[in-house]
């Protein structure tokens, strides 16, 4: 197994949001303590539910579907804890907002990256589905245009997407911005500062992920030391371990498990570690030569199975690329509203503030 990349430094967003456990920090009223502690053992939760039984799970879009939908859920809950902590945003550091305008246009742009990979994968079905529909057909001018789509379908899923090359410095830039100002002395304040780390955390862990599985990198993985005082910090840990530690081990070997058995992807010119598509790509390669050397009467049987085979494959295929496009959606969707909703109450703020002046800055007489 190759060794992990350093790991990065443990990232305070505003200030040390662990300070208001010393005795010099702002004291934490029961109902403030149990609004973190009700946030950080659903955290806790989520993680420990992320993290696989099975290691191959890892490399797959099933388990992505699973990251994303917590991830969403996490960023939900988020939004109920600030309603909860009666924190109006007049309340808020400008420099707190700044930093959170910042992040949620990183991760928008993060979750455009993530979208066109998907949609060009799914895209590749309009490929796959030529193919079995010229495989219906015995004569050999379908064969050879069968042969035609499913070469068309290897080098588009092999193609690169310009789109993921700028994941990198967006995850650095979530990473190295985060060391920033400490909050205010206000309790409410440090327990809203220290759930956004633990949503920042996995934020970045979630999305380091899909950028190293889409791309086939694991320099875009990023390792973070959480402080041990937290209650999610070993839920983290351990999934950070198993998650972090397969994906660089596969791709250091080059190599993938599906059904127990390994294969050297690279040395046939496969540039994907995804399960489910590693699963089409399998059957295709058993149907290929079938197909170009024509088919005795042993093979008819093969050739069958495998036809259904591929069918099956590709349609679940399409559907869990489906799938996690809707979540990956749903995730965008929710950091636009929580952005706008925040510019909306900085409007409405403002207004409020100073009610008796016009469009022009001039007071208005009634």
């Amino acid at each position: 197994m190759s060794q992990p990349q350093e790991p990065h430094r443990p990232f305070f967003p505003f200030g040390n949001p662990f300070r208001m456990l010393s005795p010099k920090g702002s004291q934490l009223s029961p109902r403030l303590l149990s609004l973190l502690n009700t946030f950080e053992e659903a955290l806790a939760a989520r993680l420990r539910k992320l993290n696989p039984k099975d290691k191959g799970d890892v490399l797959s879009l099933t388990w992505m579907k699973l990251a994303m939908e917590s991830l969403c859920e996490t960023h939900t809950v988020i939004k109920t804890l600030i309603t909860e902590l009666e924190l109006p945003v007049t309340e808020w550091d400008e420099k707190w907002i700044d930093v959170y305008l910042d992040i949620t246009v990183k991760l928008l742009d993060i979750c455009i990256a993530f979208s066109s990979e998907l949609s060009r994968l799914n895209q590749g079905h309009l490929f796959l589905q030529c193919a079995l529909h010229k495989l219906e057909s015995n004569t050999s001018e379908k064969l050879v245009r069968a042969c035609s789509s499913l070469d068309s379908w290897r080098q588009h899923i092999g193609s690169k997407n310009p789109r993921l090359e700028n994941c990198k410095s967006i995850l650095e830039s979530l990473v190295d911005s985060l060391t920033l100002p400490k909050v205010k002395n206000s309790a409410k304040g440090k327990v809203l500062m220290r759930a956004m780390y633990g949503v920042k955390v996995q934020t970045v862990f979630v999305c380091s992920v899909f950028a190293a599985a889409f791309s086939v990198n694991s320099k875009n993985l990023i390792d973070l030391d959480v402080p041990n005082t937290i209650l999610w910090a070993q839920a983290y840990s351990d999934l950070q371990t198993t998650v972090n530690g397969e994906i660089r081990e596969v791709f250091s070997h080059g190599q993938t498990t599906v059904n127990g058995e390994i294969r050297e992807l690279f040395s046939r010119g496969k540039f994907t570690f995804l399960k489910e598509l590693d699963e089409v790509e399998t059957v295709v390669n058993n149907l290929y030569p079938m197909i170009q050397d024509g088919m005795g009467p042993t093979e008819v049987e093969a050739f069958s199975s495998s036809f259904s085979d591929l069918g099956r494959k590709a349609e679940k295929l399409s559907q869990v690329l489906d799938f996690l496009a809707q979540e990956v959606d749903s995730f965008f969707k929710i950091v636009l509203s929580g952005r706008d909703a925040l510019l909306c109450n900085l409007r409405v703020s403002d207004t409020v503030a100073d009610p008796f002046r016009g469009n022009n800055g001039e007071q208005v007489i009634g």
